[in-house]
């Protein structure tokens, strides 16, 4: 990682420049993160440059375009590999009750409704925050890796934040993050019984059904109803991961991806969700090209192919009314409950 000259780089120097790097597969990540570690350890012996490297990654991560999943997976490594750890608390304590943390959570609902430089702001705070909640791990003794509850917490709070002002901007990063987040965050509240994805999903329908959308914001909802339908995925991909695995052959291994987990590390994303693209790649919610897998796989799956009139001007703007179905049809006593997500289009004169 080299710092352009400098004789005795400062922490906000070496972390800068970190962020700057072109590249972001896994390969590249490991061997810059412990590079940067190792300078950050010799640099780092005061609570006052520990207070600054903390404000640096989270400048550095909130900033546009925004290398949230970056800042993220440096923060979780840091947290087990930073030496300093004063009295007032370690790298990942202090991360967590930084100030702006808290101001910008309870300034949510003004953020909202802001003008467009506040708005981007809060955005690329929410997006930091729902990758923090991916990377960002509680190593335990006794079991895996767990991952921060109170960010959890707080994620619910904001979505519902942004769908109350259901602009452009606001429903953008609401499903932007729970595309990121959804299936991780509803496995958690579901196994401990809380129905919390499902007043978001009934929020966002009730958005989709009510409110002042524009029909390119119309598409963007549905496109996530329809991903939270099909299990984030894991129903329709199944059959894509069977399809390739069959064609591989009984021999051959579905590559997954570059191992971002170092070798003296154990694999702390075991317990994580797994999907798989169309040809039968396997990826985390986590991977940083997780994004992009997910607006393929929702692509090839042709959401809007009857959406709207073959031939027509795309200019052209329509009045329409939108009509949601589930139906959760019951099967025998041990099978699991097939769910059918039904949307009707009614055209208006």
């Amino acid at each position: 990682m080299e710092m352009g000259g400098v004789d005795e780089p400062s922490v906000i120097d070496i972390v800068t420049c970190f962020f700057g790097l072109p590249g972001s597969s896994s390969v590249s990540f490991n061997a810059d993160v412990e590079e940067l570690t190792s300078a950050l350890n010799t640099l780092v012996t005061t609570e006052e440059s520990l207070k600054e490297l903390v404000e640096t990654i989270y400048a550095q991560s909130t900033g546009i375009p925004s290398p949230c999943t970056t800042g993220a997976r440096l923060c979780n490594h840091l947290s087990g590999h930073l030496t300093f750890s004063p009295p007032s608390g370690n790298f990942r304590q202090l991360l967590l009750k930084r100030p702006v943390f808290r101001r910008d959570y309870e300034r949510r609902d003004a953020a909202i409704r802001g003008d467009a430089e506040t708005q981007r702001e809060f955005h690329s705070y929410v997006s930091f925050l729902g990758q923090l909640y991916l990377h960002l791990e509680v190593k335990s003794s006794s079991g895996p890796p767990t991952r921060v509850d109170i960010l959890l917490t707080g994620l619910k709070d904001l979505v519902l934040s942004l769908l109350s002002s259901p602009g452009v901007a606001n429903i953008t990063c609401a499903v932007e993050l729970l595309k990121a987040t959804g299936c991780t965050m509803e496995e958690v509240w579901r196994n401990a019984g809380k129905p919390h994805m499902d007043q978001i999903i009934h929020t966002l329908e009730k958005v989709l059904l009510e409110g002042d959308c524009s029909r390119d914001v119309r598409q963007t909802i549905v496109n996530l109803l329809k991903w939270r339908f099909s299990d984030w995925g894991r129903i329709c991909t199944a059959a894509d991961a069977s399809d390739a695995t069959a064609n591989n052959g009984p021999d051959d291994q579905i590559d997954s991806g570059p191992d971002d987990t170092p070798d003296d590390e154990p694999d702390s994303r075991m317990d994580e969700i797994i999907f798989y693209t169309e040809d039968g790649t396997a990826f985390r919610a986590s991977d940083p090209d997780a994004d992009e897998k997910i607006e393929d796989i929702l692509d090839s799956q042709d959401y809007f192919t009857d959406l709207y009139p073959e031939n027509e001007n795309e200019n052209e703007e329509y009045e329409y009314e939108v009509e949601i179905e589930l139906e959760i049809i019951e099967l025998e006593e041990g099978a699991e409950d097939q769910i059918v997500f039904n949307i009707t289009i009614e055209w208006l004169d």
